[in-house]
């Protein structure tokens, strides 16, 4: 095999598990809902990441790359935590609750252009013609989901907390460039896990102290719970960011479009969801937008977004 070879074949290898990583994630929007039948939201957040946090120690441990963080990066990893773990978490398993998986997948993907806006509130970047309309098309996209995605017309509580959902991650990834500055992508991915999950100890133990602590007894739920957090989470993770590291951000960005998709129709065989029109349009508005609002990342964006799907 010759060196142009090995070269393609490696890229074919980083292309499937981009790939690989699309569909864990689709299949993770129905592995979350499907959970929440028989674990209470908090719990079931809690468990996933902490064995999350197990795997990725055992990882980082094992590759012996983990560099010491400084006092400021460990505060902005606090702070990367309590919104991109903790928060972010908390909402979104409350809100699937009275969503449906589809629906979740969909407005998560609109992070991207959320923290646009965020990015020009709060660290003054500049939105170019290209972030204002894919981010006026993306929002359009949300509200006809918001709006005609659910079983009534009008906005379901569910569909709010998945909105705080997305917010908290999009606040997440603001603390999350700064920290790319000065940190690999893979020290922060660990990190901020691991401090989200020490973050949402308290939030568990209330929850059993308040009495609505609820654990299933059945050995399938708890196996589908560990791949959904090994696999779903943490490996995929890390193929994210071996991708973005092999063929570059826009390259990897592509294969982010296809996870809602995975989740729709994965729900609607395993949790019997229906398929309405208002998600497929509203979906298709928002992966355009979000293409769109993207269509020229500068070096500063490429390298925070390898943190954005872990």
């Amino acid at each position: 095999m010759t060196i142009m070879e090995a070269a393609a074949l490696k890229d074919r290898i980083v292309l499937f598990r981009l790939l690989g990583v699309s569909l864990l994630w689709g299949f993770n929007y129905v592995a979350s809902a499907y959970l929440l039948r028989d674990f209470s939201p908090i719990f079931l957040s809690y468990s996933r990441l902490l064995l999350t946090s197990l795997f990725l120690i055992t990882v980082g441990v094992i590759g012996g790359k983990m560099k010491r963080p400084t006092g400021r990066d460990i505060a902005l990893l606090i702070f990367a935590g309590f919104f991109g773990t903790l928060l972010n978490q908390f909402f979104y398993f409350t809100g699937l609750q009275g969503s449906t998986a589809g629906n979740a997948s969909l407005i998560i993907a609109l992070s991207p252009v959320a923290t646009i806006f965020l990015a020009r509130l709060f660290l003054g970047e500049s939105i170019t013609v290209y972030k204002l309309a894919g981010s006026l098309i993306a929002l359009a996209g949300v509200a006809l989901i918001v709006l005609f995605g659910g079983k009534a017309l009008g906005i379901s509580h569910g569909d709010v907390y998945l909105l705080l959902a997305m917010l908290a991650l999009s606040v997440s990834l603001l603390f999350i460039r700064r920290l790319t500055r000065s940190m690999a992508s893979y020290d922060i991915t660990i990190l901020a896990t691991v401090i989200g999950t020490i973050l949402m100890t308290p939030a568990a133990v209330m929850e059993g102290i308040q009495g609505h602590l609820h654990v299933s007894a059945h050995a399938t739920m708890w196996i589908i719970l560990a791949a959904a957090a090994i696999f779903g989470q943490g490996l995929a993770g890390f193929w994210w960011n071996q991708g973005i590291s092999a063929v570059g951000a826009s390259t990897s960005s592509m294969f982010m479009n296809i996870p809602p998709f995975v989740a729709i129709v994965v729900a609607y065989f395993v949790l019997g969801d229906p398929i309405r029109p208002a998600q497929i349009a509203g979906g298709v508005l928002i992966l355009l937008g979000v293409a769109l609002s993207n269509y020229k990342l500068n070096a500063a964006s490429k390298k925070a977004a390898q943190t954005l799907r872990t």
